[in-house]
């Protein structure tokens, strides 16, 4: 391991004051320090290796160095916090380093406290932050990070990887002058950004001579696609024109239908003139015939009215006779009333009779109340009995519900503990396809076997803590722990002879030892080992089938292996010293211990631990088996409650049909008693209700008298409706003569409009004739008209112009041109699509492709010269800054190889250090 050493100049002894370099380590003061209470170093002025056995301190002083000159701590690879440094117990702890720098010593401290792995640093005894304590080491060019600096014991690996070019970067930051880091590193920024262009100029000139092969093939492409447009065009506009033609000759045809229309309709006007004296006389006879209607219907109005008056009238009449009706109706109902009272009374009378003359032959009434008493006492007997049952039945429900409860609360737990069991089978079958069929086959055949064979270790074995899972799985073999465990050599060979030799599945399978060692004691108790922070042996961390503990014991020696804590992986060196344990877990570290048949000296390795994979998930097998237990317990103690409840049900019916016997007893005694009374109460009852009848006589006379009186009184007001009825009739015989005479003065009238109609009708047939012909030229010059506006519309839509929008000059310009026959034009438009037919496989893209590659080339072409001037540039720096690095690289090398060529003559050796440059990469090479 190398200690930390200061750039300077190095001074021969005698030829200073002072043998020490700049920057060299005066002093080393540590308290509280990993395995140190209090401990001070004074190391030489030539410090450059700490050695010694394992236990003397190196690590503890190395520590301290890169800790003390603000150092990671994970660059010693030991902790990734700085508190796990202080001595265990202690709460705090501290390093002090002492360095030489003339004329005063620069003391760098730093205290240390576990709580929050904080840190307090002081500079010459005062406070001071991590920075200005960094700068401080930096100006002493003190690089505990640099490996050519500062080698722990942990990074001697990783110093032997490191590459030619990565040594030169590391040297020339540990002795090189700053400059020579610096250029070194802008050439390799220069060097990379050379690159970066030279790809560049070198893919954009590949692309731009593609483009420019490519432009050439589309420039005869585009040529044609001209002359196709030229056709296309010509067409397009030769299409605009033909709607307008139509239209033209169109509207030529409209204007000679409207001057015709107009010449008819002065022809109409005329006819008609001459035919307007027969259209009044007829107009005066149609004026008479409305009037003549008019009067009618006010004659049928009226009657209609007069005749809806006498008919209400009429039914006034019927309601009076409704009325009389009714009056009759309610005297008969009277004597109706009376003869059913005389009948009710008379029947009345008889049934008093006849109780009474039961109430008379009815024997003084016995005394029934002892026999009474006697049921009543048995009945209360019997209430009491069911009570008892139906507290009994309570209580035995209440204990099955609780017993229920438990059981469903046992089955959900087994159920859990089987998933966790089905969870690992799972896990079997998906990793080991063929443990998993042995193990299907094992279960069906155990009768096969003599003594207990058990299944695969990794479903034997349950962690007691699922977090020791990872102790055991990388202590014991993958290959056993899937392997079957026997007790019987013989069983062992027939499960191997039928899974492996005719199912030819691979298979692990041992057998255990013929004497058990699954109790056997461990060689100290662990009390002995708690103050180096084990706290358990394996096999106090698992359960497994004595069997499978047996085989773990022989094999693996798990009652002797010992789990520790992370205070174990701190004192290990300590352990491995005063302990002769071979095997050591610490919290996430594996420890094998050995003793060398030679030198006799002890040789320790260590492993980190792996995460577990088959045995995280565990089932706890003694629970499981009291579950079992409980709910057959259970079972059987539901059985007899159902037995005790049953037997209560029956009891309990037979008590119901004792109770209803005994009340239908009591009932008919209670019945016997009372009869007497309820004759008697029924016999007061009708005397009540006799007396009663007799009070509603009903007086018919009067009632006779009344009903005549009413009767009189209709009868006067249906002679006055009879009266108004007979004016009403009379009327109505008016109001139909007035009818008739309107209906002969109508006949007359409608005789004389006949009569001139026809004298008219002969008159206008030549004015019928003239309208029809009117009529017709005005459709045709509306459908013409029509058929004009649609033409427009289609021409102003082929052209792409509005409704309101003048017809544009060019447009104008172009039509001169072209034919202006629709025949012409046709034929002309059939040339030139017949020619733009020949140009195929063209499309607008080309052109557009076309133009947007010239453009694109000639921005390349810029682009691509601005980026050459940019790579000139850079070679120009690349050039100038490599001059100035090689300049004091070679010094640097000089100076090396100097020392090292003396260095190795000492030990009568010879060796150089040389500069080797290939391919533009520089590289530092010895030669011994």
């Amino acid at each position: 391991m190398a200690a930390a050493r200061g750039k300077g100049k190095a001074v021969r002894r005698g030829e200073s004051k002072s043998p020490f370099v700049l920057g060299s380590i005066f002093r080393i003061f540590m308290k509280n320090f990993m395995t140190y209470t209090v401990c001070e170093v004074r190391p030489g002025p030539n410090l450059n290796l700490v050695v010694g056995a394992n236990g003397t301190g190196k690590s503890s002083i190395v520590c301290a160095i890169c800790l003390g000159l603000a150092g990671r701590p994970a660059f010693l690879g030991r902790a990734d916090k700085v508190g796990l440094f202080v001595k265990e117990g202690c709460m705090k702890g501290m390093v002090e380093i002492e360095l030489f720098k003339p004329p005063e010593n620069i003391l760098i401290t730093r205290k240390i406290y576990v709580e929050n792995n904080a840190s307090v640093w002081f500079i010459n005894g005062k406070p001071a932050t991590l920075k200005a304590v960094e700068e401080q080491i930096a100006a002493l060019n003190i690089q505990v990070d640099n490996l050519c600096q500062f080698l722990p014991q942990d990074k001697v690996g990783e110093f032997t990887k490191l590459s030619k070019t990565q040594l030169l970067e590391a040297t020339e930051k540990s002795i090189g002058s700053p400059e020579m880091y610096q250029f070194h590193c802008e050439l390799k920024n220069f060097r990379e950004k050379e690159r970066v262009l030279e790809n560049l100029c070198r893919e954009k000139t590949t692309t731009l001579e593609k483009m420019k092969q490519r432009v050439e093939r589309y420039k005869q492409d585009v040529e044609r696609y001209h002359e196709f447009k030229r056709h296309t065009d010509l067409i397009e506009m030769l299409e605009r024109k033909r709607p307008w033609v139509e239209y033209e000759n169109l509207r030529e045809q409209h204007e000679e239908v409207k001057q015709c229309r107009n010449q008819v309709k002065k022809e109409l006007k005329c006819l008609k003139e001459m035919q307007a004296p027969w259209t009044r006389r007829i107009q005066e006879t149609e004026e008479n015939l409305n009037n003549l209607n008019m009067k009618t219907r006010d004659n049928t109005a009226e009657i209609r009215n007069i005749s809806q008056k006498y008919k209400e009238k009429q039914d006034a009449l019927e309601m009076k006779d409704k009325q009389i009706e009714e009056i009759n109706q309610a005297f008969r109902m009277k004597k109706d009333e009376e003869t059913n009272r005389q009948k009710k009374i008379h029947q009345t009378q008889q049934i008093i009779e006849e109780w009474q003359n039961e109430l008379d032959t009815m024997a003084v009434c016995e005394n029934l109340q002892p026999q009474i008493d006697a049921v009543n006492t048995e009945l209360k007997k019997l209430q009491e009995d069911k009570a008892n049952i139906d507290n009994d039945v309570s209580d035995l429900r209440a204990e099955k519900t609780s017993q229920e409860q438990e059981e469903k609360r046992i089955i959900d737990r087994l159920g859990q503990l089987n998933n966790i069991m089905h969870m690992k089978e799972e896990n079997l079958k998906m990793r080991f396809r063929d443990t998993h069929s042995a193990l299907m086959w094992l279960r069906n055949n155990k009768d096969k076997f003599k003594k207990t064979a058990c299944e695969p270790m990794m479903l034997e074995i349950n962690m007691k803590d699922s977090r020791h899972a990872k102790y055991v799985e990388n202590h014991i073999s993958s290959n056993d722990l899937r392997a079957f465990v026997f007790e019987c050599q013989e069983d062992m060979e027939t499960f191997l002879a039928e899974v492996r030799d005719r199912q030819k599945l691979r298979v692990n399978a041992v057998c255990a030892p013929d004497e058990s060692c699954a109790e056997i004691l461990p060689s100290r108790p662990i009390e002995e080992l708690h103050r180096y922070g084990f706290y358990s042996y394996l096999r106090e961390l698992f359960d497994a089938p004595s069997p499978v503990m047996s085989y773990l014991c022989n094999q693996y020696r798990v009652h002797d292996v010992p789990v520790g804590t992370q205070k174990t992986r701190d004192m290990i060196e300590r352990i491995i010293q005063e302990t002769n344990l071979r095997q050591i877990y610490t919290a996430e570290e594996r420890y094998v211990i050995k003793i060398s048949s030679y030198t006799k000296q002890t040789i320790s390795s260590n492993t980190c631990l792996k995460e577990a994979q088959y045995l995280s998930s565990s089932v706890d097998t003694e629970e499981r088996g009291q579950l079992e237990n409980q709910r057959q317990d259970i079972s059987n103690t539901l059985k007899s409650l159902d037995a005790r409840l049953t037997a209560l049900f029956e009891r309990q019916k037979l008590l119901d049909l004792r109770d209803n016997k005994l009340r239908q007893e009591k009932k008919a005694l209670l019945e016997r008693g009372n009869r007497r009374r309820q004759l008697e109460s029924k016999i007061r009852v009708k005397y009540d209700s006799l007396r009663q009848l007799e009070q509603d006589a009903i007086d018919l006379e009067k009632e006779f008298q009344l009903a005549n009186v009413k009767i009189k009184e209709i009868n006067k007001q249906k002679a006055e409706l009879v009266t108004e009825v007979m004016h009403l009739t009379k009327r109505i015989i008016q109001l139909n003569v007035d009818k008739v005479d309107l209906a002969f003065q109508m006949t007359r009238v409608t005789a004389k409009k006949n009569r001139l109609q026809s004298e008219y009708k002969a008159g206008t047939v030549q004015l019928r004739a003239a309208q029809q012909r009117f009529h017709e030229l005005d459709n045709r010059k509306q459908l013409l008209y029509d058929k004009c506006k649609e033409l427009m519309k289609h021409a102003q839509h082929i052209c792409r112009l509005g409704p309101d929008q003048d017809f544009p000059e060019e447009f104008k310009v172009a039509f001169q041109t072209l034919p202006n026959t629709l025949e012409e034009i046709d034929a002309f438009l059939s040339e030139e699509k017949a020619r733009a037919s020949c140009f195929t496989g063209l499309s607008p893209l080309v052109v557009d492709e076309y133009n947007k590659q010239t453009q694109e080339i000639q921005q390349l072409t810029e682009y691509l010269e601005e980026k050459r001037n940019e790579l000139n540039n850079y070679k120009q720096n690349i050039a100038q800054v490599k001059e100035k690095w090689i300049n004091l690289l070679k010094v640097m090398i000089e100076q090396i190889n100097g020392k090292f060529s003396e260095f190795f003559s000492s030990m009568q050796c010879v060796g150089e250090v040389d500069l080797h440059m290939e391919n533009e990469c520089t590289r530092m090479d010895l030669s011994v």
